[in-house]
């Protein structure tokens, strides 16, 4: 079983490590191929994390596929917004509200009983979530800076 983890892992790493080489290609800006790498960045720990332990009660916890959809936000997002810094930002802001919204989706679903765990698993999104506003912020400024209106 541990072969098996390692060895998505492995498929996960060059996943991601390939989709940050073409992604950051299509921008010229130190912010926009930052901002590739905290989005990125963001997608691996998602991911890993919770094919792991799961964000959610235990790996197995159905309650932890809605993380799938939070991805879904972001890749859709940065489809229609053809990888353009301004829309890139408006796709990561996207994915921060759908990462935030996880636990309280989660919570209507399956009513949990409320503890200390539930309050972890809130901070925890909140924290993810604030990774994707950084991109989102970073994909904004380079937007501003192809525009000579950022620094």
């Amino acid at each position: 079983m541990a072969t098996s983890h390692l060895v998505m892992a492995g498929i996960l790493l060059l996943v991601l490590g390939l989709l940050y080489l073409l992604v950051a290609s299509w921008g010229r800006s130190g912010a926009y191929k930052l901002a590739v790498g905290v989005a990125v960045a963001a997608s691996l720990l998602l991911v890993w994390g919770n094919l792991a332990v799961g964000f959610i009660g235990s790996e197995d916890n159905p309650a932890n596929l809605l993380y799938a959809g939070v991805l879904a936000v972001g890749f859709i997002g940065a489809i229609l917004a053809k990888l353009q810094p301004q829309g890139m930002a408006k796709a990561m802001f996207a994915t921060a509200l759908a990462q935030f919204a996880v636990p309280f989706v989660a919570m209507a679903i399956w009513r949990p009983e409320l503890n200390l765990g539930v309050l972890w698993v809130i901070v925890l999104n909140t924290i993810f979530a604030g990774l994707w506003v950084v991109a989102g912020w970073l994909f904004r400024r380079a937007g501003l800076a192809g525009a000579g209106l950022g620094r």
